[in-house]
């Protein structure tokens, strides 16, 4: 019976895991692809807001894309 309880926790956990390491693979992706820009530079150190919306559009339509083919 304990082992029907804690199956599904740890298949949470796993997916879990899975998703954000995609999750950070895309987002080295995106990176590697636009040398030109410097993604954490551009928002961090010169405050640029509307990259910084694109790229949490980016990060949240590719979450959700993760999820729904780990679902």
């Amino acid at each position: 019976m304990q082992l029907l309880v804690v199956n599904p926790i740890i298949n949470s956990a796993l997916y879990s895991f899975l998703g954000i390491a995609i999750l950070v693979i895309a987002f080295v992706i995106v990176e590697v692809i636009t040398p030109k820009h410097n993604l954490w530079k551009e928002v961090v150190e010169k405050q640029n807001m509307a990259l910084a919306i694109v790229a949490g559009f980016f990060m949240l339509s590719i979450a959700i894309i993760i999820a729904s083919a780990i679902h």
